[in-house]
């Protein structure tokens, strides 16, 4: 099971003050911008990191999104190299889906609980003994995990994937988030054998405080992403994926919205409703682990020193075996078949 203790025994400190401050016109700024546009390097970064690193990805022709369309984004790019911005199993799945690409990250070290507590050999014991079950693994994955699945979904096409299968009269193998495939199995009554992960930043949110906080605040709406507990899911107005809070959030007609997701988002959420006043869910209580909570410790890991070092000496390149690359790419071209012929849209608005 995911937990702190991962975070712990990394040695990554919790205090998001240590977090490079630089901002749009200090000396290194420029110079980075500047480096990624002469090296023709294509910056893509996730909702959840820093947000001078999205501003930075903005103002040089790159992207901020979600995970899958970072990777999809990448495609489309005519740059021969990436710079991922995020984490570690996004930069493989731009490799999956870009193997002649260069992809770059500013930190290697920038993990996932979920992909952490997901080991690809022990999944692969937990597979072999529930041999009569379709696999399916989400997005925060590592390539070799995916590479062990039949299907690879997103939050916001999980539940249309295993109900489909459900309907096909197939068990299923969830891995590895436990909160989101809770949620899963209560809107498709699928028969779902689920993995012990969960995310450490969602797991905090508290169920409580989020009640008595929506007590004391008029004209609200609850955002929550499907990673969160249950007590914390059903108080919530709307659940969806990163991309699709943002789009919610940009129709509200209420003044106030609290958001149970990395607060990372809050630099795209305020850009696509300027007008709404956004709280962070709390989770703050008594079991409360975290001096910085919402925020992924290891999304704050890119930062601009580690982003100018990477580009500026073309390190901390993601490698990915030809043949993890073959496997891994069968379930996430399943996903795409199945959108295409369900007219889903996967990429930009659907995603983890």
């Amino acid at each position: 099971m995911a937990s702190r203790s991962l975070i712990l025994s990394k040695n990554i400190s919790l205090n998001h003050n240590s977090i490079d401050r630089a901002t749009k016109g200090d000396s290194s700024y420029d110079e980075i911008a500047n480096i990624l546009i002469r090296k023709n390097i294509t910056l893509v970064a996730h909702y959840y990191t820093p947000s001078e690193i999205q501003i930075l990805a903005e103002e040089t022709g790159g992207i901020v999104s979600d995970s899958l369309d970072m990777a999809r984004y990448g495609s489309r790019s005519r740059s021969s190299t990436l710079l991922v911005a995020g984490v570690r199993f996004m930069g493989e799945t731009a490799k999956i889906l870009n193997p002649e690409k260069t992809i770059l990250m500013p930190n290697l070290h920038a993990d996932c609980s979920l992909d952490l507590g997901c080991p690809p050999k022990e999944f692969r014991l937990f597979c072999e003994k529930n041999n009569d079950r379709e696999v399916v693994v989400y997005a925060n994955t590592s390539a070799r995990v995916k590479a062990q699945a039949d299907w690879m979904v997103t939050s916001g096409t999980a539940v249309d994937v295993v109900r489909h299968l459900h309907e096909k009269g197939k068990k299923i193998i969830w891995a590895p988030d436990k909160y989101l495939g809770d949620f899963v199995q209560r809107q498709t009554g699928a028969d779902m054998l689920m993995w012990d992960g969960s995310c450490i930043v969602h797991e905090e949110f508290k169920a409580q405080e989020l009640r008595e906080l929506v007590a004391r605040t008029s004209d609200v709406e609850v955002l929550a992403h499907p990673e969160s507990i249950k007590d914390v899911l059903e108080q919530a107005d709307f659940v969806g994926s990163t991309t699709a809070l943002i789009d919610y959030a940009k129709g509200s007609k209420s003044k106030n919205l609290i958001v149970a997701t990395d607060k990372g988002i809050f630099y795209k959420m305020a850009q696509a409703a300027p007008n709404k006043n956004l709280i962070e869910a709390p989770t703050s209580g008594e079991s409360a682990t975290c001096k910085s909570c919402a925020a992924c410790p290891w999304m704050s890991l890119n930062n601009l020193i580690s982003l100018k070092e990477s580009i500026t000496n073309e390190n901390n390149k993601i490698e990915v075996p030809s043949a993890i690359v073959k496997e891994a790419r069968k379930p996430i071209e399943r996903l795409l078949e199945f959108a295409s012929d369900s007219k889903q849209v996967v990429f930009g608005n659907n995603d983890a």
